[in-house]
């Protein structure tokens, strides 16, 4: 078994592994408390801000497409350019936020439209009483 890394750490609370290595950091911290300590000590820094480029690129996923990018990149309807870098991020970067983010949209779009009528009648009925009329 390979050793665990700090950059593995941070990837780790980046939500930025794969789901095998993410189980495997997981087994690893249960079994050693100076992992464990080394994790908690990496979380201490980055809550008293940690102001690194890289840290602020990766607090404001500021590389991440938009849902309503990634909701066009499912319809389909993205221009070459935006639609390939969508497709890096997902499949090359493999962003595990975007892939939620993505697979969420999908399964929307794969909803009953009497599901969709519902949700969208909820919606409506909850803010009646705000909209206003000119």
């Amino acid at each position: 078994m390979t050793e665990i890394t700090i950059e593995d750490l941070h990837s780790y609370l980046d939500e930025g592994l794969s789901d095998g290595e993410t189980a495997r950091v997981e087994r690893v911290l249960r079994e050693s408390a100076p992992l464990r300590q080394l994790l908690r000590s990496i979380m201490v820094e980055r809550d008293r801000g940690e102001h690194t480029v890289g840290a602020i690129w990766r607090r404001y996923r500021i590389s991440c497409p938009s849902r309503d990018e990634l909701g066009s990149y499912v319809l389909g309807v993205l221009d070459d350019g935006l639609r390939d870098y969508v497709r890096f991020h997902l499949d090359v970067i493999g962003c595990s936020y975007c892939q939620a983010n993505l697979t969420d949209l999908q399964n929307r779009q794969k909803e009953p439209s009497a599901k969709v009528q519902q949700r969208r009648r909820k919606l409506f009925e909850s803010s009646a009483g705000l909209l206003r009329r000119p």
